[in-house]
This record gives structure tokens, C-alpha cells and sequence, in this order.
């Protein structure tokens, strides 16, 4: 962790949520939600960019990283409402949030349902389908086998082990990805495996999209690299938010910020721009 980020908890919706921070609310306030099995510091890399304006603000989800793992309460409600209670815990006036595929169904649950909350939104592959989530091959292990899999290795193998098995599925990301990745498999809580089995991946994103009134921003990849959301959904998802800006980041697949990490900073930088302040930044 960056040596001037602080890190603490709160007790936000009956649990103890676990979070990162840059600042002490003097820059406006940015939440960044990160994706199943994943932790608040994997947003490490993003942070180290939007911190020059913005008092980064990164939580580690129920059942991940550092926070309480309840027995169940792993939906998209109970992942917002802890948002909701960060928000009101740590008296942000009004921050924007940001996440990834998890943490993007985390993100639209909470602007949907407290709209006065947030100033403005960031979807980065949020599961958003068209004709429902994809299946898998046949012999092949659905994604959420996949996923149980490569925690279940994590958790039995040392930091270096880790890294070294993601470095051959992924060879395109940054060395700083790495450790972040890594140590965050090592703390996914078996009660969020379980249930992540069950629970249906937001499956009601259009009523939440139709009851958006906050400024969003989605971002999305080439499906054929593994993106979830197609240009057929992008666009459905824009005829039930006419407001909603959507941007395709060629070259990426699911994992955008980590194959496509300049555009989505920019592109990041230039809505939050938009709707919070602080200065756009080109990054290089």
C-alpha cells in the first residue's frame, strides 16, 4: 500500500467494511468498488493516477480483503447498502463511485435505489446481458466454477505461485497488478464462494437502469476477449438511459482497466471531470 494512504474500518450495514484511503476530504470524494474476488488495493494502480485529484476512497467488499464475511447477504442489495453506509459513515457530500463487474452491479444497485446519493457513476464491464449471463462450453467449467477454482488454488499455494499462474492467463498486465491480485485471492471468504453459486448476477439491471438519474459512464470491451457487456446490450442499456455515455475500449476483455489501462484513465479522468471537477489529466 502507497506508504500516505490511510486504511481503517467502519461498521456499515451491521458488518465491519474495511477501506482504503488517499486523502482526509480535501479533494473530492471518488468510492471505487472492485469486482468479485478482488479487494479494495486492486484498484491500486488507477489510484495512484486519480488521487492527484480526487480523495480515493477503496473499500474491500463483504466476504473480501479485510472486511466482515457474514454467512450470507451477498447480493447486489446487500453490497450497496454497505456503500450507503461507508458514504454516510465516513460524511462524504456526495462522492462519486466507481467499480468493476461486481463492483459495477454494486455501483448501479446504489444509484439506482439512493439517487440523491452519488454525484456520477462509472460502470467498467458491469453484468449487463441481452439474453442472460453466457454459458460455458461443454466439458468446460462455467465462469463461477472457474472463479471457486482459481481462489481454491490461491489459497493453497504461496504469494510468488499465485502471481506466476495469473502472469500466464494474463501476460498483457502491469507488473503493479500483481501483488494486489494475488493476496486478494488468498482472502476470499468461502461464505461469498457459496453464495456467489446461488445469487443471480443482477438479472434486474434494466429496472435499475430505468430508475437511474445519476450521471454514468459505461465502459466496455470486446466480447471476444471475455467483455461481458456486447454492443447489443450497450446499446439496449442506452435506450433505457438516453443520458448514459458508453465507451468501447478495443483490446480488453473483461478485466478493461488492466489491458486497456491508459484510455480508461482518460476516459475516466474526462467524465469525473465532468460532474465533480478537478483537472483532466492526459495521461501517458
Amino acid at each position: 500500500m502507497t506508504q500516505n494512504w490511510s486504511s481503517a474500518d467502519v461498521t456499515s450495514n451491521g458488518i465491519k467494511l474495511h477501506y482504503y484511503r488517499t486523502g482526509s476530504g480535501d479533494k473530492p470524494p471518488l468510492i471505487l468498488c472492485h469486482g468479485a474476488t478482488d479487494s479494495g488495493l486492486c484498484w491500486t494502480r488507477v489510484t495512484r493516477v486519480l488521487e492527484q485529484d480526487y480523495d480515493v476512497i477503496m473499500p474491500d467488499a463483504r466476504g473480501h480483503g479485510l472486511s466482515d464475511a457474514p454467512p450470507t447477504g451477498y447480493s447486489s442489495d446487500d453490497h450497496a447498502r454497505d456503500i450507503k453506509g461507508l458514504i454516510e459513515a465516513l460524511n462524504l457530500d456526495k462522492p462519486a463511485v466507481g467499480g468493476h463487474s461486481m463492483g459495477a452491479a454494486t455501483t448501479l444497485r446504489l444509484i439506482a435505489d439512493y439517487p440523491d446519493l452519488t454525484s456520477c457513476a462509472i460502470l467498467e464491464d458491469p453484468p449487463i446481458w441481452s439474453a442472460g449471463p453466457p454459458t460455458s462450453a461443454p466439458g468446460r467449467p462455467s465462469p463461477r466454477e472457474a472463479i471457486r477454482r482459481t481462489v481454491i488454488e490461491a489459497q493453497s499455494s504461496d504469494i510468488a505461485t499465485v502471481i506466476a499462474r495469473g502472469k500466464t492467463q494474463h501476460p498483457s498486465w502491469s507488473d503493479e497488478e500483481w501483488q494486489p491480485w494475488a493476496e486478494a485471492k488468498q482472502h476470499v471468504s468461502e461464505h461469498f464462494l457459496d453464495e456467489m453459486a446461488t445469487v443471480p448476477p443482477a438479472a434486474n439491471w434494466r429496472e435499475l437502469l430505468a430508475r437511474t438519474t445519476t450521471p454514468t459512464l459505461l465502459v466496455t470491451s470486446d466480447p471476444e476477449r471475455g467483455g461481458i457487456v456486447t454492443p447489443e446490450a450497450a446499446a439496449e442499456a442506452q435506450q433505457i438511459l438516453p443520458t448514459l455515455r458508453v465507451i468501447r475500449l478495443e483490446g480488453a476483455g473483461h478485466n478493461i482497466r488492466r489491458e486497456q489501462f491508459d484510455p480508461f484513465v482518460a476516459a475516466s479522468q474526462s467524465f469525473l471531470a465532468t460532474y465533480v471537477g478537478g483537472a483532466t489529466l492526459t495521461h501517458t
